[in-house]
């Protein structure tokens, strides 16, 4: 059996930030689960299935990637995929903190999953999904923080409002 990580998310929608890390982690690890977090206190312009769509579409070519959603504890998830890591990306210091309580937190419910922090490239250290989303709400140029889908993906859906 080889590593395999967790890589999660609300992804909503995914950027060229989040790309980053998975491309990176995949690098790294046998296999890369890209799971889609239902965050109850976040209100989604996505489904959580559009997300899972979005994903699988933009990370086609990386053959050791999956991609899935969860409800629940991450480390949970992870121990029912075999999962001996959590990767987890850092655009700036302010998310350290954060991250940092989640990652203390997930030791405490299993001390055998390790978390892995992998920062984003220099060129995607300001980009987060609310940024896009607002930035696309108002017909601005998102091309180069998305992939191609996500930017029809958003039009459409703010077309539609």
């Amino acid at each position: 059996m080889g590593a395999i990580a967790v890589c999660p998310g609300s992804f909503d929608p995914i950027t060229y930030g989040h790309l980053d890390i998975i491309k990176r982690g995949a690098k790294v690890f046998d296999q890369l689960y890209v799971v889609v977090l239902n965050n109850s206190a976040k209100h989604p312009l996505f489904s959580v299935n559009e997300r899972i769509e979005l994903i699988k579409e933009v990370t086609k070519d990386i053959p050791n990637v999956k991609v899935d959603s969860f409800q629940g504890l991450l480390v949970d998830y992870a121990k029912s995929v075999n999962a001996s890591a959590i990767i987890r990306g850092l655009r700036a210091v302010s998310d350290f903190e954060y991250e940092m309580q989640i990652t203390s937190m997930n030791r405490v419910l299993n001390d055998e999953i390790e978390t892995f922090f992998i920062m984003t490239n220099n060129q995607y250290s300001f980009l987060s999904s609310s940024i896009v989303k607002e930035v696309a709400k108002y017909n601005g140029k998102i091309s180069e923080l998305v992939p191609y889908s996500v930017e029809m993906a958003l039009k459409e859906k703010f077309e539609g409002k």
